[in-house]
């Protein structure tokens, strides 16, 4: 089984909401146990900030689904939520969730690109993922726990729990 990290953010519909309901539907992936979910981040938004502050957090599954049926199963979690694809590449939305990880995999597709593209300069994905695994090295041999310390926070503050 490989150890996936996930990344969910939300700034639309009750976006604790979203994400707590998106944790229930990660449970229930086929050929996957659920490991454990990070605290409820909230941030400013990335790109137009004319729009509501994101929720965000880091989930952490183990699956036997390829990387490809792995993606398969979140665009349908997120379309199931009533997300809309657009070319706004950084717009509100009520669900996003990201491959970050899968192992020490490194793949380049057309569709997928692991580890995620920008997510060593994201703080709204590098707090949470600290926060449930400080050991974790990146393919590229960096540390998460590293990244942290060399990460503007942002402003970014835990407001809840998910189950």
């Amino acid at each position: 089984m490989n150890t996936v990290y996930i990344g969910l953010g939300s700034n639309l519909d009750k976006p604790a909401q979203q994400l707590q309901d998106a944790v229930s539907s990660l449970k229930k992936l086929p050929k996957s146990n659920f490991q454990q979910v990070s605290s409820l981040f909230a941030s400013k938004p990335m790109g137009p900030q004319d729009q509501p502050d994101y929720m965000n957090a880091v989930a952490c599954i183990k699956t036997e689904l390829s990387p490809i049926e792995l993606l398969d199963q979140l665009q349908k979690i997120e379309l199931s939520f009533g997300r809309i694809r657009k070319d706004e590449r950084w717009g509100a939305r009520v669900l996003d969730l990201d491959i970050l990880l899968i192992d020490d995999l490194v793949i380049e597709s057309e569709r997928l690109t692991v580890p995620h593209y920008g997510m060593k300069v994201r703080e709204f994905v590098i707090y949470p993922l600290a926060q449930i695994t400080q050991d974790l090295m990146l393919p590229d041999g960096s540390n998460v726990t590293q990244l942290q310390k060399t990460i503007n926070d942002n402003g970014l503050i835990i407001v809840g729990e998910l189950r």
